[in-house]
Parts: structure tokens; sequence; C-alpha cells
């Protein structure tokens, strides 16, 4: 993991492996969680199980935050929010599966806490195969740690760590630990 100085912030860390004929499409993810139930919500990959993140790229032009509140939505269905706090920047590599690319990007992670879990009908495209479910801060750990074996979803784990305990300092996760 390298550390890079940008002008706007301290320190952006470096995750993943770098690889040949990278493409760049930057964007961003979302940590979702639910004060009631004290879950977070993720998307579950229909065709390996695994769970992720509601992420994709921004358009350009577009800005960061509303595109990857736009993804909770077009994704999850999610869309009545109660607080929203970007959380950390990273430089990223990693494959992405569902469209078979090796990618690089500079990657947006927002905290977002829902005032409500009521959907609205999902936008998914063709390459996306996944449903919106519900997890514990222990159950998506432990996905993320199994299925990281290629080092393409480090920058997801630094992002959820930094995501819950900032979760548990604003006082909306009571169950989870500091980690």
């Amino acid at each position: 993991m390298d550390v890079y100085s940008y002008p706007h912030m301290s320190e952006i860390l470096e995750f993943g492996i770098k690889r040949e004929n990278e493409e760049r499409r930057d964007g961003g993810c979302a940590v979702v969680f639910d004060p009631k139930s004290q879950k977070y919500a993720v998307n579950r990959i229909i065709d390996n199980n695994w769970l992720g993140f509601f992420s994709g790229g921004v358009e350009d032009g577009e800005d960061m935050q509303e595109g990857i509140l736009r993804e909770v939505t077009e994704e999850g269905g999610l869309y009545d929010f109660l607080y929203v706090e970007k959380i950390a920047e990273a430089e990223c590599h990693f494959y992405a599966s569902l469209k078979k690319l090796n990618r690089v990007a500079h990657a947006t992670c927002l905290l977002v806490i829902l005032k409500s879990t009521d959907l609205k009908p999902t936008k998914l495209e063709e390459h996306e195969k996944f449903e919106l479910t519900w997890v514990t801060t222990e159950e998506m750990f432990l996905d993320l740690n199994k299925n990281n074996k290629d080092k393409n979803r480090d920058h997801w784990i630094y992002f959820f760590k930094k995501a819950v305990n900032r979760a548990i300092e604003l006082g909306y996760d009571k169950t989870s630990k500091k980690i």
C-alpha cells in the first residue's frame, strides 16, 4: 500500500495489485446503514453470492456525492437519506468481475445513514445481477476478507472499517464494536 499526497487531502492510500491494461474509471461507493435495524445495506451478487457495496463510476461533470447517491438509488432502491458524509478516498487497482475489466480508479467512499428503508424501483444495468440485502458488520467483514484473495477488495475493507467507526462515533451504530 502506497501513500500519495494531494492538495485537498493529507494522504491518499493506494490499494490492490497493478495489472496490465487497466482502464481508468473514477467513482465511489457508499456504506449504507439503517439505525432502526442496526444493519448495513449491501448488494448480494446473485452469480456468486458475494456481498458488495453500492458503487460505480461517476459521469463527466457529475458531482461525486450525487453520483454515489445515484448509484445507491439505482442499485438498491434506497433514497431516504438522513445523513451523508465523505469517509475517505483511495487509489484502487482491481478486477471489475461484472464487466471483466482491469480497473484503476480514484474512489471516494460515503457513509450514508438512512432515514427510512423505503424503496424506489431499481435501475440495474444488464451486467448488474444483484439484490439488496441487510448484513451485520461481522457478516460483511467475513465476506470481504473471504473473497479477497486477489486484493480486489482491499479498498472496500479500508472504507468499511472507517465507515463503521464513524457510524459508531456519530451514535448511529450501537451494536458494532469499533475496529
